[in-house]
C-alpha cells in the first residue's frame, strides 16, 4: 500500500493520518468541510512539533511527515487510494452515507475499512460496493501512541483482504488482535461493560468518583480508573457503544447506566467539553459529584 484515504478529520482521523504518514505513506485526509480538514492538518503539525521539541523526531522527518498528508473536502482524490478508512463519529447512519459516497471512488482492488469500535461489520458492508473488500480496522486513541489495532473481517470479507489489512497494521508498527464480527469485538466488549458498571456504582452512591478510580487503579493495576478513562474516550462515545451492545444483543446486562445518559444529555462529555465525571477547567481535574 502506498496511498491511504482517511474520511473524518476529528481526533481519531487526524491521529490515524499522522500515524500512517509517519510510516512513509501518502494520506488524503478529508472531512465534510475543507476547513475542518485543514484545521486538523494544522493540529498534526503542532503534534509533530511537540515530538521535535522533545527530541523524539528530527525537524526534517516532521516536515516530510506533514508533507505526505493532503487535506481535502471531497472524496475524489481517494480514487488512487489502496485503502480508504472511515473514521467518523460512532453513528451508523453517518457511516452508511460515507460508505455509499466512498464506494463511488473506491479503486479496483482497493479496500474500504471502518474504524468503528462496536457496530457490526457484516451489516455495514451492505452499504459498500463490494462486501468482500470491506473490513473493520479499529484503532485506539491516541493513535500515534497506542500499540494495538483490532482487525475485524465481516462474513463476506475476502481472506486476502484480511491478510492485506493485517499486513498494513503491522507496517504501522502495531500489534493486531483478530476478532470475529461480534458486537463490541474484543476490547470494547470487555471495557464498556466495566465503565458502565462503574457508573452504576457511582449512581448508586456506593463510592465516590475518586474512590472508584483509585480502587481500579490500585486494585486492578490499571493505569487510569474507569471514570477517568470514560472522560478520555468521551461519554457520548461510551453511550453510543454500550447502546450498540444493548440493541444488538438484546441482553439487559448492557443496559446503559442512567447517570451516563444524564451526563450526555447535560453535554458533560468529558475532556473534550471540559467537564464529565471530572471538571478540567482548573489547574487539576476535580470530581463533579
Amino acid at each position: 500500500m502506498q496511498t491511504i484515504g482517511v474520511i473524518g478529520a476529528g481526533q481519531m482521523g487526524s491521529g490515524i493520518a499522522q500515524t500512517i504518514a509517519q510510516h512513509g505513506l501518502k494520506v488524503f485526509l478529508s472531512d465534510r468541510d475543507l476547513a475542518i480538514a485543514e484545521e486538523s492538518h494544522k493540529g498534526i503539525d503542532r503534534a509533530l512539533g511537540k515530538l521535535v521539541g522533545k527530541g523524539k523526531m528530527e525537524v526534517a522527518e516532521a516536515e516530510a511527515t506533514l508533507a505526505r498528508i493532503t487535506p481535502t473536502g471531497e472524496l475524489a482524490p481517494m480514487a488512487e487510494a489502496d485503502l480508504i478508512i472511515e473514521a467518523a463519529t460512532e453513528k451508523e447512519a453517518i457511516k452508511q452515507g460515507i460508505f455509499e459516497n466512498a464506494g463511488k471512488v473506491l479503486g479496483e482492488g482497493a479496500i474500504l475499512a471502518s474504524n468503528t469500535s462496536s457496530i457490526p461489520i457484516t451489516r455495514m458492508a451492505n452499504w459498500s460496493p463490494d462486501p468482500g473488500r470491506f473490513i473493520g480496522l479499529h484503532f485506539f486513541n491516541p493513535v500515534p501512541v497506542m500499540g494495538l489495532i483490532e482487525v475485524i473481517p465481516g462474513l463476506a470479507t475476502n481472506k486476502d483482504v484480511t491478510d492485506r489489512t493485517i499486513e498494513f497494521a503491522h507496517l504501522l508498527g502495531k500489534e493486531v488482535v483478530l476478532s470475529q464480527d461480534e458486537p463490541g469485538f474484543v476490547v470494547n466488549r470487555i471495557l464498556l461493560p466495566m465503565i458502565n458498571e462503574a457508573i452504576f456504582v457511582l449512581g448508586q452512591s456506593t463510592a465516590s468518583i475518586e474512590d472508584i478510580d483509585l480502587g481500579c487503579r490500585l486494585g486492578l493495576n490499571h493505569p487510569m480508573g474507569p471514570l477517568q478513562l470514560a472522560d478520555f474516550v468521551g461519554l457520548d462515545t461510551c453511550l453510543d457503544i454500550i447502546r450498540v451492545l444493548h440493541d444488538t444483543t438484546g441482553d439487559t446486562k448492557y443496559r446503559p447506566a442512567p447517570l451516563l445518559v444524564k451526563y450526555v444529555e447535560a453535554g458533560w462529555l468529558g475532556r473534550k467539553t471540559g467537564r464529565g465525571f471530572y471538571d478540567y477547567t482548573g489547574d487539576a481535574p476535580v470530581p463533579t459529584r
